[in-house]
């Protein structure tokens, strides 16, 4: 049997934890205000329902991860981690550029950036292991 990959279950709880506070935090901060703005009602409307695909984004990558760290399996399938990890590194390097060009900081990058990091560096160790085989 294969160890835990603390790497992937860290990067699991910082994404539950980032998921957490985009829906608690981001809910009191952004949303509310949205939803009180003069935007028409068809604006809001779609605002809302991507905000709410992104929480369905960090909670099932957040599940997918710490799902993954746990398993015993000896060949996990890395394929979607680096995906997921790819996705994280992307969707931060979005907040980097979005702060440059409005020169506004959004630190949402702060915390996707680790969790793409953290999910690509775990599969090192997966491939490590399971070369011994």
């Amino acid at each position: 049997m294969n160890k835990k990959n603390t790497i992937w279950i860290t990067a699991g709880i910082i994404n539950l934890f980032t998921a957490l506070l985009h829906t608690i935090g981001g809910q009191i901060d952004l949303v509310n205000s949205l939803l009180n703005s003069d935007l028409s009602d068809q604006v809001k409307t779609e605002w809302l329902g991507v905000w709410h695909m992104i929480t369905v984004v960090l909670f099932a990558t957040s599940y997918y991860l710490i799902r993954s760290g746990l398993s015993k399996t000896k060949f996990p399938n890395s394929g979607i981690i680096k995906s997921i990890g790819a996705i994280y590194v992307l969707f931060s390097l979005s907040f980097i550029f979005s702060s440059i060009i409005t020169q506004n900081f959004a630190p949402q990058w702060i915390l996707l950036l680790p969790i793409g990091i953290l999910a690509i560096w775990g599969i090192k160790g997966i491939e490590i292991t399971t070369a011994q085989y």
